[in-house]
């Protein structure tokens, strides 16, 4: 209950403060107990709004990271049985290695700063291993981040799966964690950075900056286009393309973790695209988290029966796997612009996913580019479409009551100026993340480092590497009973 203290007795007036180590402040200059009881209520109210948006996006964060789960189920399905343990232990490494590189350097170069310097607008310059983070919502906002750190480095691991050394993936994932996918963070999301709506130290891009909600290309396109440069630079699976140019199917060994990982994503989402919002309390807050919600929810339905119909049209088959793999991809989709589309559209948006992966899908086969997990397609191309969706169909509204800039897609009125700038944030992207990975892959290849050998790939990696076979399935003789 709100209580007030009049102490007239004394020359001052206190009342009730639970943000005082007493418990008491001293309002010397109010003149009575309604002004007490205002002051009282102003901060309590401020100090529950403060636990609120930190129990908020602390919820999010751990919603997020619960997609390592999602990912690795989905991993280990859609590969063959001889390397499941192979790519489970690289997806837990992704979270363990990828929380020492966020803290230690990470975060710093996403949204550190140090008092006294000029700002810049490529790269943070502080806060490294949590220095002078220490508020409540810093420290959420910290373990909210490195959930989303952590999940564009595990999405590599689906492009290089079935071949490619333990220790180069290792130093692929604390360098992507560290460096790589940190500045891309700060150019978008701090504010500081060149391409994002929220720069403070200078004019937007095209008077806007690049809308990404929630990360289809900050988080998406970042794992999507190192997952292309290792799978294109470690080479397909021995036996993938047959010397005539036919490709040879590897299917996953387990349809049921496929749909068990599908839909722990699904779930996932709703931190990783609600929780984008980084407060529950607040002006339009409740408003943009429920559209959200439900915008996330329709691309993910509509991109798995767009899907489903397209698979059917062209094979005559129900694909299981095409299904699960376009409902994600209509979830990467509309995560850019989760909060700035209409219900509607969003369900157009996930139906245009699942198209996007199919045809992505058959251009790196028609490269020789040997993707287990279709995860290039689905994070690098769809991520990409997810950008640019933003320019066509973010409603006018919509942006101002979620960035504060002036501008819509096309299709709403907008003057091209926002495409513009979705299209530049695209194209940048896609060069630092390809030519940054392009070179460390191509660095570990040089130096013998990348790909497994023949016989162990022919083994299988658990029982080369890991020291045996995921599963225990050898016959135990019965033993007879006297």
């Amino acid at each position: 209950a709100n209580l007030t203290l009049n102490a007239r007795t004394m020359s001052a007036t206190w009342c009730i403060d639970w943000s005082d180590e007493t418990g008491f402040s001293d309002l010397s200059g109010e003149t009575n107990e309604d002004a007490c009881f205002k002051t009282y209520t102003y901060e309590r109210l401020a100090a529950d709004a403060t636990a609120g948006n930190t129990q908020f996006l602390l919820t999010s964060a751990y919603l997020v990271f619960f997609m390592q789960a999602g990912f690795a189920m989905l991993c280990a399905g859609s590969v063959r049985s001889k390397n499941t343990k192979n790519i489970l232990i690289k997806n837990v490494l992704d979270a363990c290695v990828g929380a020492v590189a966020w803290f230690l350097f990470g975060y710093g170069f996403a949204y550190g700063t140090t008092d006294g310097t000029k700002p810049n607008s490529f790269i943070g310059s502080g806060n490294f291993a949590m220095k002078g983070i220490e508020s409540a919502g810093d420290v959420a906002g910290f373990l909210f981040q490195w959930a989303f750190s952590a999940a564009a480095a595990t999405i590599v691991s689906g492009s290089v799966a079935e071949r490619t050394r333990f220790e180069a993936y290792l130093g692929y994932s604390f360098f992507l964690t560290a460096f790589v996918y940190p500045c891309v963070v700060h150019w978008g999301w701090s504010t500081e950075g060149w391409l994002g709506p929220w720069r403070e130290n200078g004019a937007k891009l095209l008077g806007t900056g690049m809308l990404d909600f929630a990360g289809s290309g900050i988080v998406h396109m970042v794992g999507g286009c190192a997952g292309l440069m290792g799978a294109w630079i470690v080479g397909p699976r021995t036996g993938r393309f047959a010397p005539d140019g036919r490709v040879n199917p590897m299917p996953g060994h387990s349809a049921p973790l496929v749909v068990m990982g599908t839909f722990i994503l699904w779930v996932g989402w709703y931190g990783f695209n609600p929780g984008s919002q980084l407060g529950l309390i607040g002006p339009a807050s409740a408003r943009v988290i429920a559209r959200t919600a439900v915008t996330t929810t329709l691309a993910a339905a509509g991109g798995g029966f767009s899907a489903m119909a397209l698979n059917y049209y062209l094979y005559h088959v129900w694909d299981l796997i095409a299904v699960c793999n376009g409902a994600l991809a209509g979830l990467v989709s509309i995560t850019a612009g989760c909060s700035t589309t209409e219900p509607w559209a969003a369900l157009i948006c996930g139906m245009l996913g699942a198209v996007v992966i199919h045809f992505a899908s058959k251009l790196l086969l028609k490269l020789k580019i040997d993707d287990p997990l279709e995860a290039a397609p689905m994070h690098g191309f769809c991520g990409a479409f997810g950008v640019l969706w933003v320019g066509f169909m973010a409603k006018k509204d919509y942006v101002a009551e979620v960035f504060d800039v002036d501008g819509a897609g096309v299709f709403y009125g907008g003057n091209g100026k926002l495409l513009g700038a979705q299209i530049c944030g695209i194209v940048v992207i896609a060069a630092w993340t390809c030519s940054m990975l392009g070179a460390f892959f191509m660095l570990m290849k040089k130096m013998n480092l990348l790909r497994t050998t023949v016989e162990e790939e022919t083994l299988g990696l658990d029982e080369s590497k890991h020291g045996g076979s995921a599963y225990a399935m050898e016959l135990v003789k019965p033993v007879p009973v006297e």
